[in-house]
């Protein structure tokens, strides 16, 4: 089965070597998952320059006139994100002010986002989010990730059971719609079909076959309700059907959800400079030495670790 790994830093220091911790991670989990690989980081952008701008990310990529054609009437480029150290051929990175009232939603459609096709692989203030065919080493050869630095991040390696092998159905997924919002998810969600059903009755695009993409669709779905994130991840575990884990990266704090039957495993290190949870306790051993205690979550639980905070929220 694939696996998980999440970190997020309490001390608030923005420039914690998040990247290589999370990729030291998946490298050590990686003969779970031969067929992908990928890391959503909430990085920080302090410049009051930044406050109304996103990050966006697409692939493939686009060339500036093509973009600047699609997204005309709909805002201005922002050239003061820092560059990308290893620009990629599979993907683009670039900073976009959007205009006054102008949602994700009506950005990816005049990107030309559909299945099959163009992707927006994530979107916000801080999120950035590359993935690929491959292993870890070749993500890292291919985007740097471990001079990546940030707050919070998670990663995955993947193996294919039952959807194709491509960037596409890699994860990370971003929770479309949602700002900085994405997740990675192991196991299975056996009630995906009834759910994607139901979702695209109400509209809702979907991008992949995979299963893991309709856990971003349904908290997108709670919190468009009114619900907290804290709340959809705990709802998600009566709704969601299946033996699964999955870790919710947002702008707001870390998210692990275990299902009620606890088949897969799940490990949490934490210590009070740092919350990690991963697959197999190899990974937090490997990537973080030290003496720290290490534990795992009981089934059925859901548990939210507010960004800055030394504990978990209640739920």
């Amino acid at each position: 089965m694939c696996g998980i790994v999440g970190f997020l830093d309490k001390t608030g220091h923005y420039a914690t070597s998040t990247g290589r911790i999370v990729l030291t991670m998946i490298q050590a989990l990686a003969c779970r998952g031969p067929d992908g690989a990928g890391i959503a980081l909430l990085h920080d952008f302090p410049e009051p320059d930044h406050d109304d701008s996103w990050l966006i990310r697409i692939a493939p990529p686009l060339d500036r006139r093509v973009l600047a054609d699609r997204l005309e009437g709909l805002g201005e480029f922002v050239e003061q994100f820092p560059s990308e150290a290893q620009p990629s051929r599979d993907s683009l990175r670039f900073g976009f002010r959007p205009a006054p009232g102008v949602t994700a939603d009506q950005l990816e459609k005049a990107l030309g986002a559909r299945a099959a096709g163009l992707e927006v692989l994530s979107l916000g203030k801080r999120l950035d989010l590359v993935k690929q065919v491959g292993s870890p080493d070749e993500l890292e050869a291919a985007y740097g990730i471990s001079r990546w630095s940030g707050p919070l991040a998670i990663g995955h390696t993947r193996m294919s059971t039952e959807s194709r092998i491509d960037l596409s159905h890699s994860q990370p997924f971003w929770a479309h719609g949602v700002p900085d919002l994405a997740t990675v998810h192991n196991g299975h969600v056996t009630n995906y079909h009834k759910l994607r059903r139901m979702y695209e009755q109400e509209g809702t695009t979907f991008h992949t076959d995979n299963d893991s993409e309709v856990i971003g669709v349904y908290l997108r779905d709670k919190l468009e309700q009114g619900s907290t994130l804290p709340e959809a991840l705990s709802s998600s575990i009566h709704e969601l059907d299946g033996a699964f884990n999955y870790l919710v990266a947002s702008a707001e704090g870390l998210g692990i959800v275990r299902d009620r039957f606890g088949f897969n495993p799940l490990m949490l290190a934490e210590s009070s400079a740092f919350l990690a949870v991963a697959t197999e306790e190899i990974a937090l051993r490997r990537a973080l030495p030290g003496t720290y205690r290490v534990f795992e979550p009981a089934p059925g639980r859901a548990l939210f670790y507010p960004a800055g905070a030394s504990e978990p929220a209640l739920i």
